[in-house]
């Protein structure tokens, strides 16, 4: 008997997953316990393995795709077995071709025929719409000619936009019956660009006019054209000017318009080199204005931007982040820190052999102290109570190659220097491998975040919901200080508190960090 798998929940926060990789194919045999596939959830990529065991009938979530949690991931049962019944109408019409009214055709974009008053076979093809913002086209070259046979496929003319010139394809076969719009002429998108029909097929009373029900040749039933009402040709007056007429009007191609306007160029500056002394895209890019009889030099570049699909982490600390930020009303204290005694204290630690703590060791074992003598800090807000947490659970945030993430030191108040280092080298390796799971990040009851190794002097965070308060670290700065009434050189790090102002008062966060400062200042404090 066929069983449906949907998208497991493989977290607590997990609302949508996406498939990174299937290891398994449709037609599969699938034993009890073989891994089916590779999900990215909002914090790590985990392997997904069957409970069932059978034959991969169908998945229904192909690679790269994201879903939400219970929809139909895939069917396993007997190799034979008809899975039809199981599948919805979405999942079955998903294999089959959209109806004609919901399908968005390149044939439909960029040509329309008139089925009810054309001649049997014709096609009129109109300027076709080759960019969002373009309005207007200008036909290059033509590559075919009247008379000449058109596959389907056949490039038919390039085209002149306002961002570049293109290739424009025919999408019917027959014969160049007329060409509405000849080289360098300029018209309106949905203008008559050509028409495709039989050979010898009469198209002389064809133009650029609206065509209309009551266009259709007398001996055609009008009851008819009302069923089908026929799809119109924008009408385009065409203004020729000859080449002894003395208007001021300039010509130029919509793209050369374009560039002009971004570069500020005036149209009457320019002599044209196109027909009829058209001003065209070369005209504007070889343009060189005097200044004082100087050429001054003209940079040129590309603007462009490359598109990186947001990944599910990405896509949830966002989310979360943007609900911490509007939601708790964040506000921040800061203070300077004499990093002396730590720094003599950590090398006298370090001296001893298989002993290496970091200063953020330090800095974590600090505030799991200090939160113990602040619980207020170490509280979470609800609509109906706050909650403050007996137990202390600091998270670090770890940059990994798709965003941040926050593993959990769990009871890090009893934790030694040693104990914290050890754990957070572990747990922040797994985070960057995306090894680490869910259980590993959750429950955290305050956060530090240090980007002090890059040379960050001072920052502030957003705080890690549904904990109170973060605390941002900065670098270990050399400078001038005062000590004992003297001028000399010490060492500071800057560290900011942020807080959510619902749960920690201002006096609160002072004086939790005022804690901090001694611990930091006199580590030995740490070790009674």
């Amino acid at each position: 008997m066929a069983t449906l798998i949907t998208m497991p929940r493989l977290s607590d926060t997990m609302e949508e997953g996406t498939v990174a990789t299937w290891l398994k194919k449709v037609g599969d045999t699938v034993a009890e316990g073989d891994i089916l596939a590779e999900i990215e959830t909002d914090k790590a990529t985990m392997e997904f393995e069957s409970f069932h065991e059978g034959t991969l009938l169908h998945i229904g979530i192909a690679e790269g795709e994201t879903a939400n949690v219970d929809a139909l991931l895939a069917i396993i049962g007997d190799k034979s077995e008809d899975i039809s019944k199981l599948l919805s109408p979405d999942d079955q019409a998903s294999s089959e071709s959209e109806t004609p009214e919901h399908t968005n055709t390149a044939t439909e974009t960029v040509a329309a025929s008139v089925t009810t008053a054309l001649p049997e076979g014709v096609e009129v093809i109109t300027m076709p719409r080759l960019s969002d913002t373009m309005e207007e086209g200008t036909v290059a070259t033509w590559l075919k000619k009247e008379g000449d046979s058109i596959q389907e496929g056949d490039i038919l003319a390039e085209i002149e936009t306002d961002k570049a010139t293109m290739e424009f394809e025919s999408f019917y076969t027959g014969t160049l019956l007329k060409i509405g719009i000849h080289e360098g002429e300029t018209a309106l998108v949905d203008a008559l660009l050509a028409i495709v029909g039989p050979s010898g097929t009469d198209v002389s009373g064809i133009t650029g006019a609206t065509l209309k029900p009551e266009s259709v040749p007398s001996q055609e039933a009008p009851q008819e054209a009302s069923k089908t009402p026929p799809i119109v040709v924008s009408e385009v007056k065409t203004e020729a000017v000859p080449l002894s007429s003395t208007t001021q009007r300039v010509f130029a191609s919509p793209l050369a318009k374009k560039m002009a306007a971004d570069k500020g160029i005036s149209l009457n500056l320019i002599k044209g080199s196109g027909e009829n002394g058209r001003i065209v895209k070369s005209d504007i890019e070889n343009y060189q204005p005097t200044v004082g009889g100087a050429v001054p030099y003209t940079v040129v570049g590309t603007e462009s931007f490359e598109e990186i699909k947001n990944s599910q982490m990405r896509k949830t600390i966002a989310k979360r982040l943007g609900e911490s930020k509007f939601s708790a009303p964040h506000y921040y204290l800061t203070i300077e820190l004499d990093m002396d005694n730590a720094m003599a204290s950590r090398a006298a630690i370090n001296s001893a052999p298989d002993v290496k703590i970091s200063y953020n060791d330090m800095i974590v074992k600090a505030c799991a102290m200090a939160l113990r003598k602040h619980p207020q800090v170490n509280s979470q807000w609800t609509d109906g109570v706050m909650r403050i947490a007996k137990h202390i659970h600091v998270g670090v945030a770890v940059a990994v190659d798709d965003g941040l993430l926050v593993p959990v030191l769990k009871f890090a108040d009893q934790m030694t220097f040693s104990q914290i280092g050890v754990n957070v080298k572990d747990l922040a390796g797994k985070a960057r491998n995306k090894k680490i799971t869910p259980q590993e990040m959750d429950g955290s009851t305050f956060t530090v975040s240090n980007l002090g190794m890059f040379g960050i002097k001072e920052f502030t965070s957003i705080i890690n919901a549904p904990n109170s308060a973060i605390l941002s670290v900065g670098a270990i700065i050399q400078k001038p200080v005062v000590k004992n009434g003297a001028l000399a050189v010490g060492n500071t790090m800057t560290v900011t508190l942020a807080c959510d102002h619902r749960t920690v008062d201002g006096a609160t966060g002072a004086k939790f960090l005022q804690t901090l400062r001694n611990y930091i200042e006199n580590p030995v404090t740490m070790f009674v």
